[in-house]
This record gives C-alpha cells, structure tokens and sequence, in this order.
C-alpha cells in the first residue's frame, strides 16, 4: 500500500490553500509523472464482471489484467461492496496507483426503489424528487458507488420509444425543474461531495428522445433552433446546476453521431453552457460509429476525442487505438492529456486521492439501505405518482369492499419495480394484490395472458437472455389457456363488488431496446378488460405502463382508470392508499396520451401553421388535420383528477405591460369546491404572439403544487420577468423580444384561461 500512503501524503501537503488551485497543483504534478498508457487508461471504462448493458460482456480476468496494467479508469454495473474494494486495491497498487471511479445505474433508487422517473414527474414535487434522489445516492454511495449514470434528462414527444419510462416527459421546462432537483439530489449543493453524495451523469446528450420513428438508438432530424428550445433546456439546466459528468447519446444528430459531435460536446455544453467537468459514452457507442459509417475504430476513436468526449464505454477504442493515432499525427498528446485531466479532477472532487476507500464501508451498507425510513418514503411519493384519468364515482372505494385483484400484473413484482431496476431488492416488493389484501378481503386471479401470440410474449419476457445467452431455454408461457384464466377471472369478479383489473406493459416492455409501434394495451389483455366489462361489475382499470398508452376504448368501457406506470418497492401499499381514499390523487401528466398511434409524436407546445385547425375540431378539407381522427390527444399534458373538484378563476396581472428589466405578478384564485381536502399543481403557459421565429400555441413556464382544504381558496401568484419569456433565436441567440405576450393558467394545457402582456 505504499503508493497509497504517498498519495495521501502529497494531497495533505497540498491543501494549503484555495480548492480550485489545489486541485490543479494535485492534478499537475500527478500528471507529470504518468506516462502515455497510464493517461489513456485514465480514459477507458469496463462493465463490471458478467454485467450486461450491451453485446460485449467483461470477463473477470481480463479486468483485472487491465487493473494490474493501469489500464481502467473506472468500473461500472457492480455493486457487491468487497468485490469493488478488492478492485480498488489493486488500481492503487497498480501503474501510477490512481483510484478507480465505480458508476453504476442508479436511475430510480437502488435498493429502495422509487417511481420510474416517468411516473416520478407526474408528482410535479420538486422537493420530493429531489429527497429520493438523495436517499438514492445515500444508498448507492454506502454500496461504494461514487458515480450514478442519471438523470436521464431526454425530452420524448413519441410514446413509441421505451426510454421515454426514464424521463419526464415532453415539456423543457418541467424537464429542467426536475434535472436540477435530481443533480442537487445526487451531489449536494455545496460543491464538495460527502461520502452519502455521488456524482451525476447526465445523459442521453443529446436529443436522443427525438430519435425518429421511436425506434432506440434511431437518427435525429432537428433544427439546431428546434433542438435549443424544444429538447435542450434540461441538459443546459443541469449545467447550471452544477453536474459532475454527462453521458453522450448513440443516437446521431446533423450527419455527426453524438459522440464525436463537436457542437453539442463542446460548442454548446462547455463553451455556451461553462460545463467543466467530464464526459463519458454510453456502452459501446465509440465502436457503434463504426456502423454509423464514419470510418474504422481508429478513426472513430480519434474523433470521439478531439471533438471533446473524454471517457470510452466499453469499446476499447482508445487505449487501443490512441498511441497509434497518436504517432500518426491524428491526434495530439494535449487531446489526451484534456480528457486525462477531466476524469482525474472528479476523482479529486470525490476526495478519492485523499482517501480511495471511503464510499468502500461495509457497515454504512447495513445502517443505510431498504431502511423502514426510505420505504416509508417510497410509499409516500408514490401516492403523488399516481394519475387518475377517469372515474365515474366508484373511487375511492369503501372500507369493507370486497374486491376482485385480477390481471397478468396484479401480483407481479417486477411490472412494479419498472425499468433499471438491477440493485433492487424485488422479492420484498408490495404488489397490487398483497397491497389491497392488507386492506380488505381480496379474490385475485391471473386473468390473461401478457400477448395473445406465444413467441411475441417469450420474446418480451425473455428477449435479453436469449441475446446474451444462446442456449437460454426460456420456461413456459401460456401453460394455461386463455380461456381458462379469463373463466376464472370472471368467476372472482362475479363474487366480488369491485373489479381491480392490472393490466399494461410489464418492465420489459419499457426502457432500453423496448420501442413498440403500437402503443396500446396488448391483445390478450383487452380481451380479459371486455370480460370483465361484460359483468356489470365496477371495473378500475390500474395501469401499469412506462409510456402514454392509446386508451380510447379503455376511457369508454372501464368506470376509472388509475394510472400508476411503476411505482417501485412500496406501489402495492401506495396504490391501495389511493384506491380507498387514504391519499387524495394529485398526479398530472407529463406527456400526452394519443387517441390512436397516427398521432405520433404527438405533444401540447406544437406550433401552428398557416392553416390551423381546432384540437378537437372535426375535419375540414384543406386545414392541418386528419381526416379520420382530431387532432387533440385523449388527455393532455398536465391533465389528472382528483377525488375533489377546483375552479379556477380567470389570471390577473399586477400591471398589463412589464420593461425588460421589469417584473409582473400572475394571480389566480383556484377554489376546492369539493368535499375533500386536496392537492392542486396550478400551471402557467405562454405565447409569444408576434416574434422573429415562430414559436409554439404555448409553453409552459411556472407550476405550483398547493394544499387547498375543501370548500376554501387561494390566490397563486407567480412573478414573470423577461428570463421567463426568453427563447433561442434563429442565431440562437438567448433573447426576449417585445411585444404581446399571452399569460394562461389552467389545471392542464388545455383547460386555460388567458390574459394579455405587453413586453416593452
């Protein structure tokens, strides 16, 4: 251990004066005495033994090799706290006995696990996503991970492509909010990283949500203005707040994949935005613009790094290309001595010089995570996580209810726990039917199966272990027939006053690789929702889902619709909080649902044409519209009810004109006019009427979530100033242009009121 001991040694001797100067002499001087190999192996990152986030799985062995040589500049995926310290052990030891940074996909808790972050924004609860990604890293860190590849910040306005499970949906603004509360969870906010805080890794970057078609990893066709204004606010306001890292994106964008892209990587995020910190692939996708057809893995890796990408994922492209290139004059050793740099200064930002072992303690891991405490917590975000579309009277339900808990997801724990979920303890988690069965006298049954075709269903239950294991023989599906299950079903609901019918997507049909080209509730499963129907019984329908569903029928048949996507490791006590009244829904949506997939992409802040036409108009020759269905969504942006009702009255301003340098007060009194206590996100949108670039119907800029007592009011007030107003330009430039502006606020995107600003 005696590099060890010297390292620690020449970190106390120089912190003697300011942190930043500090850390440049620290990294200066180390640096100095590194050679070539060990400065590009600072730039390579593995998987962890036998994880598996792309086609290439690391062997133990090989690892270790690349420790002993000074070859790794982190490991990813593990988290089995002996097994990262062994690897600690050997990289001080090793080469120039630099510590190794351990990352891991931390998307939506680790052990505890909370909400998909989809479902998470429909709580528009800054403070409270903020919390959970604090318990996150509290859990991660005392696990030893340092490094947490999330927030995933990409805006999605097409509910074909499965990560959209990952983040918070179509609005920039909201996107924003959000991305900052998860930075300011996962880091802190005083710039020096405690051992309960980690770094984040802000990632897809970028536009990867906009990838065409909804197919993952697909081409992206914007504008650079489009992309600034519609896609880009998140990244830029997690900059701002001070993120440690971002992750490029596979995706490519203007003719150049993202990760050799110099716009986005350098132009953009480090010289308009200040970000100073390191950038990392995502697995593979150094090798993968080979494909793309940019040139051998030589030239790609050149690329990569010059235009500004520091860290390899798993291709192997630069500690195996570079000193050649390097020779070649492809490249110079400044190149690599930026990237160099970048990943040593957040190892020292991490304090992982002064001490490599300090995320590395056993007994944190027993005092800190799956505590009663964070599961406490779980159950109550996600009682605001939880958005109910319809409901005819049924909800809540009454003590004493007998229900029928029917669905191919009423008990299955993994449909729970959602996407990225690879840490989480899913044996203990609540489902549906242990929920309500510690509530009331339940009948459960399976119902039906997931697809009415075998291989489609096999394929969506099992698709990753057979890519990854050939000889995998995947266990039986559809054992029993469909009739016999919806026999039983029915028999259950017709004993019961209630039907819960689970239904949805399971966790595999959401997130990485799970794009869907039809986005509505799988065959077999309306088949069991039309048998139930058919009962007379009251039908609810919780939906489990990672993505906005096509629900036209399901919004006519069924008597309430809860949508609960994935709510982690507390969902099933959660759900039966809301079904019987515990918890009052407050939830909103954060993307569109479409009537019917022809929509797609489908998103409220759309801009007009010179011929518009109503949302829900019907058709009309020679408009923007669609002969066979309106153009409106089933339920808009920021749409959810609630077990009591809010009127709204019409905004007011404190002056009807504001300067540039001015501010104006919106106020809107919202009034509970129902029986029961109740949450309300109050939500303000503008449009610039008249501007030099068109821009969209309205956007959202303000929200506020408040506790309204039944039968009284509130006056909400927000402030505008022209930072509210701004947008990117056609030279994208940050501006705010005088002139009209309309001021809506409503409960939704839809249902608005409006006021005229005058911007002088």
């Amino acid at each position: 251990m005696k590099r060890l001991f010297f390292l620690s040694a020449l970190f106390a001797l120089v912190c003697c004066s300011s942190p930043k100067s500090d850390m440049d002499r620290y990294v200066d001087d180390l640096m100095s005495r590194m050679t070539l190999d060990q400065k590009i192996g600072q730039l390579n990152l593995h998987s962890s033994p036998g994880f598996i986030s792309a086609e290439r799985v690391t062997e133990e062995d090989e690892n270790t090799k690349m420790l002993r040589e000074g070859m790794l500049g982190g490991i990813y995926g593990g988290s089995n706290t002996a097994v990262l310290k062994r690897a600690q052990e050997i990289a001080v030891e090793a080469g120039a006995g630099i510590p190794l940074i351990f990352g891991m996909d931390v998307i939506h808790g680790h052990e505890t696990v909370f909400p998909i972050p989809l479902a998470m924004s429909t709580s528009w609860n800054i403070d409270k996503i903020e919390r959970a990604a604090r318990i996150a890293a509290s859990e991660a860190s005392a696990a030893g991970i340092n490094w947490v590849f999330s927030p995933m910040v990409d805006i999605c306005r097409d509910a074909r492509w499965g990560r959209i499970a990952e983040g918070a949906g179509e609005d920039p603004y909201l996107g924003g909010e959000i991305a900052k509360a998860f930075v300011r969870g996962y880091q802190g906010t005083d710039g020096v990283f405690d051992t309960d805080e980690v770094m984040a890794c802000v990632k897809h970057y970028a536009l990867y949500g906009a990838a065409e078609g909804g197919r993952d990893y697909n081409s992206v066709f914007l504008s650079r203005q489009e992309a600034m204004n519609g896609y880009m606010v998140p990244y830029r306001e997690a900059a701002l707040a001070g993120a440690g890292s971002y992750m490029s994106s596979f995706n490519e964008f203007e003719g150049i994949p993202a990760t050799m892209n110099k716009w986005l990587m350098d132009d953009v995020l480090r010289k308009m935005w200040g970000f100073d910190g390191f950038i990392v692939s995502d697995a593979t996708a150094v090798v993968e613009e080979v494909a793309h057809g940019i040139g051998d893995l030589q030239e790609v890796s050149a690329r990569s790094l010059q235009a500004g990408l520091d860290m390899d994922m798993n291709s192997d492209g630069f500690v195996g290309t570079l000193k050649q290139s390097l020779k070649e004059g492809r490249i110079k050793e400044a190149d690599i001595d930026r990237a160099c740099r970048r990943i040593l200064e957040a190892k020292y930002k991490l304090g992982l010089f002064e001490d490599p072992f300090r995320y590395l303690d056993e007994g944190r891991r027993t005092e800190r995570v799956f505590t009663l405490e964070n599961r406490a917590f779980a159950r109550e975000l996600a009682g605001e996580c939880q958005v109910l579309l319809k409901n005819d009277g049924v909800l809540p339900l009454k003590p004493g209810t007998r229900v029928a808990v029917v669905g191919p997801l009423a008990d299955n724990a993994s449909a729970m726990m959602g996407t990225w979920t690879t840490s989480s303890r899913r044996d203990e988690t609540v489902t549906v039917r242990k929920g309500l069965a510690e509530r009331t006298q339940t009948l459960y049954a399976e119902g039906s199966w997931l697809f009415r075709d075998k291989e489609t269903e096999e394929s969506v239950r099992y698709g990753m272990m057979k890519v990854f294991r050939p000889d995998f023989q995947a266990p039986g599906v559809h054992e029993v027939p469909q009739a016999v299950l919806i026999a039983e079903a029915v028999a259950k609901a017709m004993l019961s006053d209630v039907v819960i019918a689970c239904v949805g997507e399971i966790a595999e049909m959401n997130g990485e690789g799970a794009s869907r080209s039809d986005v509505s509730i799988p065959d077999a499963q309306v088949e069991l929702l039309r048998a139930l129907k058919a009962t007379g019984k009251p039908v609810v329908m919780v939906l489990f889902t990672g993505r906005p569903l096509v629900l036209v029928d399901e919004d006519r048949d069924m008597n309430a619709i809860l949508d609960v996507m994935a709510l982690g490791t507390e969902g099933g006590r959660a759900i039966a909080d809301v079904l019987f009244g515990d918890v009052n829904p407050s939830a909103k949506l954060t993307n569109s649902y479409p009537r019917s997939v022809g929509q797609l992409p489908l998103y409220y802040n759309h801009k007009n044409t010179g011929r518009p036409h109503g949302e829900y108009d019907a058709y009309k020759k020679f408009v923007s519209c669609y002969i066979d269905e309106v153009n409106g969504p089933l339920y808009p942006f920021g749409y959810g009810l609630s077990y009591t009702s809010f009127d709204y009255s019409a905004p007011r301003l404190s002056s009807s004109s504001v300067a540039m340098k001015g501010s104006v007060d919106v106020t809107v009194t919202v009034t509970n006019t129902g029986s029961r206590d109740g949450d309300e996100t109050v939500q303000l949108y503008i449009h610039d009427v008249y501007a030099t670039s068109t821009r969209p119907v309205k956007e959202l800029r303000a929200f506020r979530k408040v506790h309204i007592p039944a039968g009284q009011s509130a006056d909400v007030t927000f402030t505008l100033t022209a930072d509210d107003l701004k947008y990117y330009n056609h030279e994208l430039e940050y501006v705010c242009e005088p002139g009209d502006f309309e001021v809506m606020t409503g409960p939704n995107s839809r249902d608005v009121q409006t006021v005229l600003l005058t911007v002088k």
